[in-house]
C-alpha cells in the first residue's frame, strides 16, 4: 500500500491531490507543524534524513521531493495520466511548466519570504530585486493562463499539480495579494472547482481555509 506522509501546510498536499485525481488507493499518515517553530515533528525526520514533506513509502521504497514523487507515482501507477507524451502537440508546455514550479516561482516565493523576515528597508537592492523577479514569475503564470484553462494546455496535469501549492497554502507563509493577476484567480476557481482537488484538501488539511482568491 502507497503511504503518503503528509505534514500540515505542505507541499505534501500535492501527492494527496494527485492520487484523488488518480483515483489510486493510498493510506494517509498525517503530522503536525511545531506550534513555535513551524517546523516538521521529529517523527518525519526519522523517515527521512531531511525531516520534510512530502514523502512516501511503497514498500521497502522511502521516496521524497514532490516533483519526483509525482512521475514515481505516474510512472508506476498512473498509466501515464496526468502527464503527456512526447508526441503530444503540448508536450514541451508540459515539461515546462512541471519544472517552473518550483524551479523558479516557489523558489522566488521563498527567497522573497526569507528577505522580509530579515527586515530590510524597502528600498534595500536584494529586496527590491527579488520582488521584482516573482513579480516577473507570476505575470509570466498569469499571461499563460489567460491562453488556456491549464498550464499545458487544456487539460489538468501534474504540471498543475505542482503549481497550485505554490500559488495558494505557501501564501500563509508569505501572504500575496493575487489581484493584479486576475487570469491566476480565474484559473484558482477552476481548481478549486474540481471533486479530486476537494477530497484531498479536506483528508489533509480540513480544517485549513483555502486561499483561492
Amino acid at each position: 500500500m502507497l503511504i503518503i506522509h503528509h505534514l500540515g501546510k505542505s507541499q505534501s498536499e500535492r501527492i494527496i491531490w494527485l492520487c484523488e485525481e488518480l483515483g489510486l488507493p493510498y493510506e494517509l499518515k498525517r503530522y503536525e507543524r511545531d506550534a513555535v517553530t513551524m517546523l516538521s515533528p521529529p517523527a518525519l525526520k526519522a523517515l527521512h534524513p531531511l525531516g520534510t514533506a512530502p514523502a512516501i513509502t511503497d514498500g521497502d521504497l522511502i521516496l521524497a521531493e514532490s516533483g519526483a514523487i509525482i512521475e514515481y507515482i505516474i510512472g508506476k501507477y498512473g498509466d501515464g495520466r496526468l502527464a503527456l507524451p512526447p508526441t503530444h502537440p503540448d508536450f514541451a508546455q508540459y515539461l515546462y511548466w512541471l519544472h517552473f514550479a518550483n524551479a523558479n516561482l516557489q523558489a522566488n516565493m521563498g527567497r522573497n519570504m526569507t528577505l522580509r523576515r530579515l527586515n530590510l528597508s524597502s528600498d534595500d537592492p536584494a529586496l527590491t530585486g527579488n520582488k521584482t523577479r516573482l513579480e516577473q514569475a507570476l505575470n509570466l503564470v498569469n499571461a499563460r493562463l489567460g491562453e488556456v484553462d491549464y498550464l499545458a494546455g487544456q487539460e489538468l496535469t501534474s504540471a498543475d499539480i505542482m503549481i497550485v501549492f505554490t500559488l495558494t497554502t505557501m501564501r500563509y507563509f508569505l501572504p500575496l495579494d493575487l489581484t493584479p493577476y486576475p487570469h491566476i484567480l480565474s484559473y484558482l476557481q477552476r481548481i478549486g472547482g474540481r471533486a479530486g482537488y476537494q477530497r484531498a484538501m479536506q483528508k489533509g488539511d480540513p480544517d485549513m481555509a483555502l486561499l483561492l482568491t
